[in-house]
């Protein structure tokens, strides 16, 4: 079959140039007599790959000194328990509704303190965005909290709150799992970000928080020892063994991303391939997608045929053609095309020219 182009939201499509460069130091990694699979993470080999990789992704999102970078485990799902475990210190958190992970984060901060609802999407069934300026926000807000991408739904914050002049001095926290990599971040607006690696930056099973200095400190006393942030940090992120081949790989993903023109660059080709897929969308009869145009996703488009009665055949053509993974999430159906920092735009044309085809045949 050959490589296909895969759409899958997650884990997802990883750079051909990084897969090749992992297979050829799969045995022995330089010179080493072992791979990384089998390395010591307090070893030599591994802290100059962990460094080299650090260093790399500070300079690629352009993270400022005062925020300390942690490679940690668990996933965005775990970090929804430990992120309030860290900055809630029992008191208030506020969340905006603008789906299915956002929904997950707020029932998760349940647990550890009073998770509130600062504004929903839900009742226009997750398609828009709710103005900042309409956001309640508590004055003893411990955090604000938004998923600056829904996989699920399509929606996505292409420009981040600015809360202190909602008049709110409470730190913006930001899951940023499903479009890390993909675009610059305002880092003067965020307070900590959080994301799994297997969407846009490397194989599942590595988690990366980039958190303010200051925010540090502050667990719960039942927080377990290593998710508390303040021993992670001081650790250099090995105060238990950390996903050292999933660092090792999204290492050699920032390498990729730095050798193709860093974020700027995918910035601008993520536009593009968005750009090209809305527009063919917004012309079919066939096709549709609700999201409001101003908040679309570049990372994860959503779209339904009109006849559903045609979405298996519309599967079934599309493996036929090597376009994979296109069957939308269950909790919303339809069909999703996932097209990442890895997705070239050859991929997104093969698709486009597929699903042209097919509303040809359809007719």
């Amino acid at each position: 079959m050959g490589r296909a182009f895969n759409f899958s939201a997650g884990p997802a499509v990883m750079p051909e140039a990084v897969l090749q460069q992992a297979a050829s130091e799969m045995l022995d990694w330089h010179s080493s007599g072992m791979s990384v699979m089998e390395m010591s993470h307090r070893g030599k080999e591994f802290i100059s790959i962990y460094e080299q990789a650090e260093a790399d992704l500070r300079e690629l999102l352009a993270v400022p000194a005062h925020f300390k970078i942690l490679f940690m485990q668990g996933g965005g799902l775990a970090e929804n328990a430990i992120v309030p475990l860290n900055l809630s210190q029992g008191g208030a958190m506020d969340f905006v509704l603008t789906g299915s992970w956002s929904q997950k984060s707020l029932k998760e901060a349940g647990k550890y303190g009073q998770a509130r609802v600062a504004a929903s999407a839900q009742d226009g069934g997750f398609t828009t965005l709710p103005a900042p300026s309409t956001w309640q926000i508590g004055a003893e807000s411990r955090y604000v909290h938004i998923c600056g991408n829904e996989t699920i739904h399509g929606v996505e914050f292409h420009e981040l709150p600015d809360l202190k002049a909602l008049g709110c001095d409470a730190p913006l926290v930001v899951d940023f799992s499903s479009h890390v990599a993909s675009r610059p971040v305002d880092w003067s607006r965020v307070g900590l970000a959080f994301g799994g690696a297997q969407k846009n930056l490397g194989p599942a099973g590595l988690t990366l928080v980039i958190v303010r200095e200051d925010l540090i400190g502050h667990a719960l006393p039942h927080c377990p020892s290593a998710f508390d942030y303040k021993l992670v940090a001081d650790n250099q992120s090995m105060y238990n063994t950390p996903p050292t081949y999933s660092i090792y790989i999204a290492g050699l993903v920032f390498q990729w991303l730095k050798k193709n023109g860093g974020i700027a660059a995918m910035e601008q080709r993520n536009i593009a391939k968005a750009q090209l897929l809305y527009d063919f969308l917004d012309s079919s009869s066939l096709y549709v997608n609700r999201v409001a145009k101003d908040c679309r996703s570049r990372m994860n488009v959503p779209f339904f045929l009109r006849d559903e009665s045609r979405n298996e055949a519309f599967l079934a053509g599309a493996k036929a053609a090597n376009l994979l993974q296109l069957k939308g999430h269950k909790s919303v159906g339809g069909m999703r095309a996932s097209i990442y920092n890895a997705m070239p735009i050859e991929g997104v044309q093969a698709l486009v020219a597929y699903m042209r085809e097919f509303e040809k045949t359809q007719a």
